[in-house]
């Protein structure tokens, strides 16, 4: 698995972009998605939300469980990725593309997020 160099990590398995004019872009990687096993529903926060770093924020729902959505950072929802909410195995098939969650005006950034190598060392239990 190679998740992209560009992005950063949380912990509880979200990506984030680099925030482009104060925006950043949220999802998660494909380690979340293979564990979760076929996504069948997404709820995601919805314009206007204010959402904040380590807290709950949505969820997703697969043939194996529902999980958790968290937020790796806090700040306003610009954007909901209307696709994945129609389309929710874009989470599967694209996860650091099509299958991207929403976007976020950020105010605050933790510093724990991880590097890629950080989070596949982490991920694969080293």
């Amino acid at each position: 698995m190679s998740n992209p160099q560009q992005l950063r990590y949380s912990k509880e398995h979200e990506w984030l972009s680099t925030a482009e004019d104060g925006v950043a872009t949220v999802g998660i990687t494909e380690f979340a998605a293979n564990a979760l096993g076929d996504v069948v529903y997404a709820q995601l926060p919805a314009v206007g939300d204010t959402v904040s770093a380590g807290e709950t924020c949505g969820e997703l729902e697969s043939t194996k469980s529902v999980s958790d959505l968290y937020s790796p950072v806090s700040g306003e929802v610009v954007e909901s990725n209307q696709n994945v909410v129609d389309d929710p195995s874009l989470v599967n098939s694209a996860p650091f593309e099509g299958g991207w969650l929403f976007k976020v005006r950020v105010t605050d950034e933790p510093g724990d997020l991880l590097s890629a190598d950080e989070y596949d060392a982490f991920s694969s239990g080293n």
